[in-house]
């Protein structure tokens, strides 16, 4: 059979990611997402979700869940323009775009499935998208599918992607999208100039707002509010499945024509069931709750603060950036890989990433920071990288 070839490839293949220590294997959770969790029967600290107010598994958003389940029901068996709209999905996108200060936002089952559908029913061939080199696998895949012209900048090159916009400045519609926070960098896009450039080019703004919202801004609202560009934005995609509460679901928040044009071209949201209505009810309260807190924010900025000047007075090379993501770069796979696991051995769960998430010779732990983090939790996980980096050689 051919399967029996292709089994065959694959088994030299996995075998050759797991030499050369780019295999990626899953560890299981024996415990609710939180910042202290249980793997392998032992109880560890958790510094790979992107939990960063500590919002998963919130006792209000668990209640708000389970009353959403008991009120609106399991799920919908449909799609939305079928029979798949309760009020429920129309007032969370309401809330949404009030969130965001846009006219209106649409649901999808994840933040992939909103940037996969974004770009094809919005742009033709007489377009053009211009994009960030380091922008996430899910926008890549979006531009992918659509028939516009492609333009790629250099990371955060403004001088780049002003020559971009010179090749494309023939097109019909131009617009340029970047991720606002670089998941694997944890840096910022440079919105206000990205806005600037916007304004010179006649083009518009679009951001994947995922590792941002809810933790960034004075209230919240993510990168564009931290940078003070919210109202130069003008397609914000995000999820519910980060620092809103953790579960699943995505959007796309803009203008009204825009949402509405989306509701009947984007494949995605066309031919996806709707977001199950516990989740929503969750989503809608996480909302909620961001809007109160300036604490946890305040929190969140401090134990960023105390992880990586530990880090660094370590010995630590950790990349420079404003998020509580920190990336401690090792460069070889094989060493990241082997790190993790004497960190997990050490009771502290974080993860080597190496290509293809990464660049080659780019391969990292990335640690991600949560409000819910306790000083003792930070100070063991200090501790670790310490007794781990030394015995690795690492520093």
């Amino acid at each position: 059979m051919p399967s029996t070839d292709l089994n065959a490839f694959l088994r030299t293949q996995l075998a050759d990611l797991k030499a050369r220590g780019l295999y990626k294997a899953e560890r299981r959770i024996q415990s609710p997402q939180k910042s202290g969790i249980r793997v392998n029967d032992a109880e560890v600290v958790n510094f790979c979700a992107n939990n960063y107010l500590g919002l998963a598994n919130h006792p209000e958003i668990v209640n708000a869940a389970m009353e959403g389940l008991k009120a609106w029901g399991y799920g919908l068996s449909s799609v939305r323009f079928i029979c798949g709209t309760q009020d429920i999905h129309k007032r969370c996108e309401q809330q949404i775009a009030q969130f965001f200060r846009k006219s209106d936002s649409i649901l999808y089952i994840s933040c992939f499935d909103a940037n996969g559908g974004l770009f094809e029913p919005l742009l033709t061939e007489q377009d053009a998208i211009v994009s960030d080199e380091l922008n996430h696998a899910s926008i890549i895949d979006g531009v992918r599918l659509c028939k516009a012209q492609r333009f790629r900048y250099k990371h955060n090159d403004m001088a780049d992607l002003k020559a971009k916009l010179d090749e494309a400045k023939n097109c019909r519609f131009k617009l340029i999208f970047t991720d606002s926070v670089f998941s694997m960098d944890g840096d910022l896009a440079r919105l206000p100039d990205i806005c600037s450039l916007a304004d010179t080019y006649n083009a518009a703004v679009g951001i994947d707002d995922c590792h941002a919202t809810g933790h960034l801004g004075s209230t919240g609202r993510g990168a564009a509010e931290e940078l003070g560009v919210l109202d130069r934005i003008d397609i914000i995609t995000g999820t519910l499945g980060k620092t809103l509460g953790g579960a699943s679901g995505g959007f796309t928040a803009a203008s009204a024509e825009i949402v509405d044009w989306l509701r009947n071209r984007s494949r995605p949201y066309l031919f996806s069931n709707s977001v199950p209505p516990a989740l929503v009810a969750a989503g809608m309260k996480a909302l909620e709750l961001v809007d109160t807190a300036g604490e946890l924010r305040v929190k969140l900025r401090a134990n960023t603060k105390k992880l990586r000047a530990g880090l660094e007075g370590a010995g630590f090379t950790v990349k420079p950036g404003p998020t509580p993501i920190l990336p401690v770069m090792l460069g070889d796979a094989a060493i990241a890989t082997k790190m993790a696991d004497e960190l997990l051995k050490r009771g502290i769960y974080a993860i080597g990433f190496s290509y293809p998430v990464v660049p080659q010779g780019q391969a990292r732990i990335r640690i991600q920071v949560s409000a819910a983090h306790t000083d003792e939790q930070i100070d063991r996980a200090i501790a670790a990288f310490t007794e781990v980096g030394k015995q690795l050689g690492i520093i």
